[in-house]
């Protein structure tokens, strides 16, 4: 591989069709939109590795399907991966682990039947890592191949980011969704732990902390997935722009060292919402993250321990990083984790009422940009209080470090508001486009 388009993939990353304009366009056949991400994951793949298995006759047969059918859903026609820890009828479910191998799902999980239903095409399985913890997968970030995607949804934000698909599942436990869209330069989406999007047919990792995770190009593109799969016919008008918005920013630098180009899109962001109108809201929410990140640690390992035991029998055949997950959650005991679980009841009243108070929490959505290195996916700490609240987030990009490589930023809302905190991302979206000029270094 020469050695510049080793450092940087720039010819491909983040160069496909948003979802909005496919669906607003509404002129191409199936066949030819499949066809189409085949070329483009042909073209990007050896570099890139995102996907793990790619169903092409699958794929074209059910395009040709749809082309002949009379009508047809809202995301007809749409090409779309799957993570490798959802259940896809026909394609194995293999965890990116050895002790999955060859295991092939016999139905479709229900968020599947749900995209079926609407007439988006599932593509393949893109990349996990180990049982979606931390053992890494062969994706490179499409930014530059020498740093890490992140993970666990690795495959799922890499194959957006490279163009392939406008659209890819993932699932978020600690930091398994927001952490790879923004090291990929894309817009992310945890959906409320507990629903309306349904896990049934993952491979779950811990129950109370399992969520859906949507991956698209923008944050408009998540708008527009999300409100089809809870029941819009048509395609939606772009949303109302936020008067008089509220935030709460959070520097997340009590949990740990956020670097100083993340810390300088968060300070611009913040600083063009007012400039926009928005009000500041002053919550010192640094007392309260670091008991919640405990919390979620023993939750994690505690119900991972439980979902995982029959794999533990032969650690022989698991990664040392998953391994020690469960020997620690083994060694918790039924009152440490009950007092996690109360913690984080306790903990979710209080948030909730704070943000029935302000649109969103904005802070950064990792520790900085992507790592360097393929051998590690980077640091969830900064998803872990949310996650364990249960709450949705939204991943934003657009901004970038002097390095080219993304900043993404998190807006952590309301379970009951959604489509304010959708206002809110696409508000900050517009703001700062992804391609916009990057941030000057850092001192």
């Amino acid at each position: 591989m020469p050695a510049a388009r080793h450092e940087r993939h720039e010819d491909d990353a983040v160069g496909g069709v948003t979802l909005s304009a496919l669906v607003a366009a509404g002129e191409s056949s199936a066949s030819d939109m499949v066809s189409d991400a085949l070329e483009r994951l042909d073209r990007t793949e050896p570099d890139i590795r995102a996907w793990v298995r790619v169903d092409r006759d699958g794929a074209l047969r059910a395009a040709r399907q749809l082309d002949a059918a009379p009508t047809a859903g809202l995301l007809r026609g749409i090409p779309f991966g799957v993570k490798d820890i959802i259940d896809v009828r026909g394609l194995p479910t293999e965890c990116g682990s050895p002790l999955r191998q060859g295991r092939v799902a016999e139905s479709d999980a229900p968020l599947i039947t749900r995209l079926r239903q609407l007439g988006a095409i599932p593509l393949g399985k893109t990349v996990t890592t180990e049982f979606a913890y931390f053992s890494p997968g062969p994706t490179r970030n499409p930014h530059n191949l020498a740093h890490t995607p992140g993970g666990s949804s690795s495959g799922s934000a890499a194959a957006v980011a490279a163009g392939v698909v406008p659209l890819a599942l993932g699932s978020q436990t600690a930091g398994s969704l927001t952490r790879p869209a923004a090291y990929c330069g894309v817009a992310g989406f945890v959906a409320p732990v507990g629903g309306p999007l349904d896990t049934t047919g993952f491979v779950g990792l811990a129950h109370s902390l399992d969520a859906v995770g949507l991956i698209t190009p923008t944050v408009a593109d998540l708008r527009l997935a999300y409100l089809a799969l809870t029941g819009a016919a048509r395609l939606p008008d772009p949303p109302e722009p936020p008067t008089h918005m509220r935030l709460a920013v959070w520097s997340g630098t009590e949990l740990g060292e956020v670097e100083a180009d993340m810390q300088a899109a968060l300070i611009r962001t913040a600083e063009r919402a007012v400039a926009n109108g928005a009000v500041l809201v002053d919550v010192d929410l640094s007392a309260r993250t670091p008991g919640l990140v405990e919390a979620h640690a023993t939750v994690m390992a505690y119900e991972a321990a439980c979902a995982l035991a029959a794999e533990a029998a032969t650690p022989e055949r698991l990664s040392t990083p998953l391994s020690e997950l469960l020997a620690q959650g083994r060694g918790i005991t039924v009152a440490q984790y009950q007092q996690a679980l109360s913690i984080a009841e306790r903990e979710r009243a209080g948030m909730l009422d704070l943000l029935s108070d302000v649109d969103a929490i904005l802070g950064p959505a990792a520790l900085g940009p992507a790592p360097r290195g393929l051998t590690a996916t980077g640091s969830p700490v900064l998803s872990r209080p949310w996650q364990l609240l249960g709450l949705p987030t939204l991943t934003v990009p657009g901004h970038r470090n002097s390095q080219g490589l993304p900043l993404g930023l998190q807006l952590i809302g309301h379970p009951n508001r959604l489509e304010r905190l959708f206002a809110a991302g696409c508000a900050m979206e517009q703001a700062h486009p992804a391609g916009a000029s990057p941030l000057p270094s850092a001192v």
